[in-house]
């Protein structure tokens, strides 16, 4: 059986440093926003009491502010939630006490009637620290799995760039939520630990067709290493897009129809799919190629030097 690895619809490989120029210019405005603006963290990473008030209707958060304020509480935003714009999100720097929850409670049914609801979640400093750090750990555990197993099932080359790819999709949607000070809550883990999921196994697709071919590829040239890559690309090209697209319709709707709770979550969820097929397309791959390349010339410079010392 014969193998045209040249034959391919889509050269990815050609124009893949504008790749790595783009993704570089997205993380470099990401560590801009961090150092600037930071990450709008929410009462699960933070210390303080964070109020739902379901209004049922339509309100002005000066109107709540100025009820908050008249029983002698700060709170340190109020927001608009809700599909009809009907609940305050109130939220407070410091866990407030049973009884000022009470009195809370008190104005905001003097102020909008008793037919309202007050839902609460408070987190102390020391719950927020050992969320964040177990966040941070969950992840990186991840990232150590992740790259053990593509060692064992592939080779050192397939797991690093599977985990550059990786670092990529995290930080980018990150660097949006930083961007546009989306809240960041304890389910954002959810979904970044979900993105890494599905990033890894669009990169193990790709990367299974790729060590397939290798098995019948013989790479003597770099035009033989693209040729391979991008012929394993195009063979695996349609299930990548049809995979993330099945997902991201789901995340969409339920976006778009579900709660409050979950909407950050899945905002997350769908940046992150996407940025996913982009990078174990356009950076995974690449990496892998660049790498191999690198391999390939240092080989013939070594053979080189050996012949003119013989």
């Amino acid at each position: 059986m014969s193998y045209k690895f040249d034959e391919y619809r889509f050269d990815f490989v050609k124009h893949r440093k504008k790749y790595f120029i783009v993704s570089a210019l997205l993380i470099i405005a990401g560590i801009v926003s961090m150092l600037t603006m930071g990450l709008n963290l929410g009462v699960d990473f933070k210390s303080g009491t964070r109020v739902q008030v379901q209004i049922g209707h339509t309100f002005k958060e000066a109107d709540v502010k100025q009820a908050v304020e008249q029983i002698g509480l700060h709170s340190g935003s109020i927001t608009t939630a809700g599909d009809k714009k009907d609940m305050a999100v109130i939220q407070f720097a410091e866990p407030i006490h049973k009884d000022e929850f009470a009195k809370l409670t008190k104005a905001m049914e003097d102020k909008y009637g008793k037919g309202i609801s007050l839902q609460e979640s408070t987190v102390n400093p020391i719950i927020s620290r050992e969320l964040a750090r177990s966040a941070l750990y969950s992840v990186l555990l991840a990232s150590v799995g992740i790259v053990l197993y593509i060692t064992i099932r592939f080779e050192f080359r397939f797991a690093v760039s599977s985990i550059l790819a990786l670092l990529h999709n995290v930080f980018l949607v990150i660097t949006l939520f930083s961007i546009f000070q989306i809240e960041v809550e304890l389910t954002f883990i959810a979904a970044i630990l979900t993105i890494v999921g599905y990033s890894i196994h669009d990169n193990i697709i790709i990367f299974d067709r790729i060590r397939d071919n290798l098995k019948h590829a013989k790479l003597k040239t770099v035009q033989d290493v693209e040729n391979v890559v991008n012929h394993s690309i195009d063979q695996t090209l349609a299930r990548s897009i049809n995979t993330v697209l099945t997902v991201v319709i789901c995340a969409a709707a339920l976006y778009i129809f579900g709660g409050e709770s979950i909407r950050h979550f899945t905002l997350a969820l769908i940046i992150g799919l996407i940025f996913g097929a982009y990078s174990s397309i356009f950076i995974a791959s690449q990496i892998w190629v660049s790498w191999r390349e690198a391999d390939l010339k240092k080989g013939k410079k070594k053979n080189k030097f050996a012949n003119n010392e013989a």
